[in-house]
């Protein structure tokens, strides 16, 4: 009897490639590498040092915009009889003076975060006898019968106080929590850190020998391995460490074309931004004026006349809007756009606000309107600055030679930066003060839109960043 033929359908013939496990197949050459995880702000390294440095770049946008929104009605309180058109150059002058001392590139999240804490404290501490009464006028818990007496005779001691507490912490926080990061300085011992350690355990009650952390090996592990092994062919068990190369290069090396055009558009840009900040603060209290002596479109005077708690909500508005578009939309866009065509393509955000804020002081006196109007202009600005600061400490960052002229770079953008700082309110305020006495309340930001226009013209013939890198 013959056998039955099997029902089972007989498996092709495998070819021996096929047959050979897949792990043991080499990929191709030419196959695309494997995608990178995206960032997050949970993979940002250095955590500890992060939070230094934002906290104390959170200081100064916290006491500069205490400051703004109530020193126009302090100077006047100083002096009553002073003219309106007066108080915008001495808000210019003292508003340059935070820019002497600027430490820190500008980091736009600290900046909204301090825009809207400081405004919302100080408004809130400018005259505390009269706007806290059940806290420090009479019969309150701090002021007895007749209330807080040196608080009624210095009206603005207490929000001044308060910027300077936060200026002093953001000092010693510096000295005491931030790491060097200089090549040529960082291996050096730090008598700041060392105190800060030792106060650090003795807050937490740490052991004296137990580390809170130790810092990470920059080297690559490949390097010690060869180094290794040649010291073993060599017959030495261990080699000295490899000393750094102070040869420091010439400064003529950094001039570069680049680095040259970089530095003007960071001039600009500081130059501008910082004014607009300083006119706006002048320009939101003063006074509005008779619109018989208005010569439309360019002849008339004045201002929009806010109190000092609608100023703390100005400064409210514009970092309410900064938070969520730095947190959310800067990240997305910035990668699909690229930093050159993102600070092209909102830079003009700025040029059309500081052409449109003057026309606001013609509004009538409508609270909805004027607010509307006004939010509208605060957020192109905004939106602009959202995008334009980080391009530009991105672009110079990206402008080095190499990464040996990286701090020289950086030093040279923070100082031209902040001298523009100290130039811009200097000479905004001024041309303010100017406008208001001659029916000409608009020619300051005129001028920076003329500024800012040159800005967007130079970034045509500065170098993209390399987002892949």
């Amino acid at each position: 009897m013959n056998p039955k033929p099997s029902s089972r359908p007989q498996s092709p013939r495998h070819s021996e490639s096929d047959e050979a496990p897949l792990l043991s197949r080499s990929p191709s050459p030419h196959s695309p590498p494997p995608p990178k995880p995206p960032v997050s702000w949970s993979s940002l390294p250095n955590k500890g040092q992060l939070a230094v440095i934002l906290l104390a770049r959170l200081a100064e946008p916290l006491s500069e915009r205490s400051l703004a929104s109530y020193l126009f009605f302090q100077l006047q309180w100083f002096n009553p009889e002073i003219d309106s058109s007066e108080i915008p150059k001495q808000m210019g002058l003292i508003t340059a003076t935070f820019a002497a001392a600027q430490a820190f590139l500008l980091l736009p999240i600290c900046f909204n975060v301090g825009v809207i804490i400081g405004p919302l404290l100080t408004g809130f501490m400018a005259d505390p006898v009269h706007t806290l009464p059940g806290i420090f006028g009479p019969g309150s818990l701090f002021g007895g019968e007749k209330g807080v007496q040196w608080l009624e005779k210095f009206p603005y001691a207490l929000p001044n106080l308060f910027c300077f507490s936060i200026l002093v912490s953001a000092f010693f926080l510096v000295i005491l929590g931030l790491d060097e990061t200089h090549s040529h300085l960082r291996h050096r011992p730090d008598p700041g850190r060392r105190l800060g350690r030792l106060l650090l355990r003795i807050i937490l009650r740490r052991k004296k020998n137990e580390h809170l952390y130790s810092s990470i090996n920059t080297e690559d592990p490949s390097e010690e391995l060869m180094d290794h092994e040649a010291d073993e062919e060599s017959g030495q068990s261990s080699r000295p460490a490899k000393a750094y190369s102070k040869t420091r290069p010439p400064f003529r090396d950094v001039l570069t074309k680049n680095v040259c055009l970089n530095m003007l558009q960071r001039f600009l840009q500081s130059l501008h931004v910082s004014a607009f900040n300083s006119i706006l603060f002048s320009l939101l209290p003063t006074p509005k004026a008779d619109s018989t002596d208005f010569h439309l479109p360019f002849r008339f005077t004045g201002g929009l006349g806010l109190s000092s708690e609608r100023m703390g909500l100005a400064n409210t508005i514009i970092g309410t809007i900064g938070i969520p578009l730095q947190l959310f939309i800067y990240p997305r866009l910035i990668g699909k756009l690229g930093v050159k065509a993102s600070y092209s393509a909102f830079l003009p955000l700025s040029i059309i606000a500081y052409f449109l804020l003057p026309y606001l002081v013609l509004l009538p006196d409508n609270n909805a309107l004027v607010w509307t109007c006004l939010s509208a202009v605060l957020s192109l600005q905004v939106l602009s600055r959202t995008f334009v600061n980080p391009a530009t400490m991105m672009l110079v960052n990206d402008s080095a030679p190499s990464p040996n002229l990286l701090g020289t770079v950086h030093g040279l953008a923070s100082s031209i930066s902040s001298a523009a700082r100290i130039m811009g309110p200097t000479v905004g305020g001024t041309l303010l003060g100017w406008g208001l006495a001659h029916n000409l309340v608009g020619l300051p930001l005129w001028v920076l839109t003329i500024l800012a226009s040159a800005n967007w013209v130079i970034l045509w013939w500065i170098e993209d960043v390399n987002m892949s890198e």
